[in-house]
Parts: C-alpha cells; sequence; structure tokens
C-alpha cells in the first residue's frame, strides 16, 4: 500500500525572505513556498531568475543591504537563511591555514545578521530557519571548521529562541546533500557520494527538496521553536 502524500502547507498571504535562496537548499525552499502560495524574495550573491519568485541581490554579510531588504519588506513573516558565507575551509586541523578556519565563520555571521536585523521586521506570528549541518555533531575527515560552525549555529539557534519570542526559530541539519555545489559530475559524483554515505542508514546523498520539505515543517507548525530537525538519513546515530 502506498502511503498518501501530506498536503502542501497553504501560504497564501504570507512571505517569506529565504536567504541563499538561489541555490541547492535555499533554492528548494523558495520553490516550494512559492508553489504554496507564499510570496517568495529569494536573496544570492549573483544575479538570477526563477519563474514566480522575486529574486535579489544581496550578500548576507553586508549589513546595511540586509537592513534595506527587510525594511523594503516590513511585516513580512518567514526567514530562511541557507546562505553558506563564503569559501569554507576543509581539512585536517593540523594542517589548516588558519585564515582559512576563521573565514568559515562568516556563515555565522551572516546568520547573525540576518536574525539580528531581520526579526525585527517580521510579524509577530514569524518565524526564521537555519541551515547548519550534520558534522556539528559528528566528526567527519576533513570537516573541523565546518563542524564548528555548524555546532556555533545550532547554539545560536537555540540560544535565540527566548530572545525573539513570539517569533519562532529553528534548524536543520542536513546530511550529505547533492547539490550543485558539488564540483564532481557523472561517475566520478556517484562514487563519491556512495562511499561517503555508505554506513548512514539510509545509504544515499540525500536531496535538497528532503531537506526544503523540513524547513516547510518548521515554518508552518506553530508549537516548534529552538530545536534543530536532523534530515541525515541516519548519518549520526549509524
Amino acid at each position: 500500500m502506498v502511503a498518501e502524500q501530506e498536503p502542501m502547507p497553504d501560504f497564501t498571504d504570507k512571505k517569506a525572505i529565504v536567504l541563499g535562496g538561489t541555490s541547492g537548499i535555499g533554492l528548494a525552499a523558495s520553490e516550494m513556498l512559492r508553489d504554496a502560495g507564499a510570496e517568495v524574495i529569494a536573496g544570492g550573491r549573483r544575479e538570477c531568475h526563477i519563474d514566480g519568485i522575486d529574486c535579489v541581490q544581496v550578500d548576507v554579510l553586508d549589513r546595511e543591504a540586509l537592513r534595506t531588504l527587510f525594511e523594503k519588506h516590513d511585516g513580512f513573516d518567514y526567514l530562511v537563511n541557507a546562505a553558506t558565507g563564503g569559501p569554507r575551509a576543509i581539512g585536517p586541523l593540523l594542517e589548516m591555514d588558519l585564515d582559512g578556519f576563521q573565514n568559515s565563520f562568516a556563515k555565522l555571521w551572516g546568520y547573525v545578521n540576518s536574525v539580528r536585523l531581520g526579526v525585527p521586521h517580521m510579524s509577530s506570528s514569524g518565524a526564521v530557519v537555519l541551515v547548519s549541518g550534520y558534522p556539528a555533531r559528528r566528526w567527519c575527515p576533513g570537516t573541523i571548521a565546518i563542524g564548528s560552525v555548524g555546532g556555533s549555529v545550532e547554539a545560536f539557534t537555540r540560544l535565540c529562541a527566548n530572545e525573539i519570542a513570539p517569533v519562532r526559530i529553528n534548524g536543520v541539519s542536513p546530511g550529505l546533500i547533492d547539490t550543485p555545489m558539488s564540483p564532481l559530475e557523472g561517475e566520478q559524483r556517484s562514487k563519491y557520494y556512495s562511499e561517503r554515505t555508505a554506513d548512514h542508514l539510509i545509504p544515499r546523498a540525500g536531496r535538497p527538496e528532503e531537506v526544503a520539505s523540513a524547513i516547510i515543517f518548521l515554518l508552518e507548525n506553530e508549537f516548534v521553536t529552538g530545536t534543530i530537525v536532523d534530515v541525515d538519513g541516519g548519518a549520526i546515530v549509524a
């Protein structure tokens, strides 16, 4: 027996700003929100066009640009931030360029900027979702910088819940997700994801829309705040 698909939430008359919303997980969230009836503003560092979505060029590290964006859409309902903030350092700690490690925290500063500057312009029933990552709680080779940033994002999310209520804030922690960010193609790409997920309970890479559906849940469910939802194929518990 095939399970019935859950109906799409109705976000008609809702306005959502999705930062990092023009590629990967952010794009999937932007498109799901659009399909559910929301007015969507998708921000990214590069110019782009997405049908039915207002795309704006904005850097999450540019506070004045963010301030202008939020003021323009004063009273908006949802804020999703999936922006990476820029390049992230990869490799063992004892071989890592420390400037690269420090620069990896641009993701955290981008999230702090968006919450600090965005929440004052949100409706009182609004909701924020930030994107972390499973290396925050499971060591993987070469991911100490990414994991440290993810751990900071998750702590920030939980601690913010008290300070910004009644606006809700939650996070999603994706596992290894097959997104356009991967430079690999063809068999090389398939081999990489297969090897990296072989010990996961669901031994495959996730899809952006699988993470986006968790984001939609956190935006819709008004009884959830200050929590992190894992969407990792069982990577943490494996």
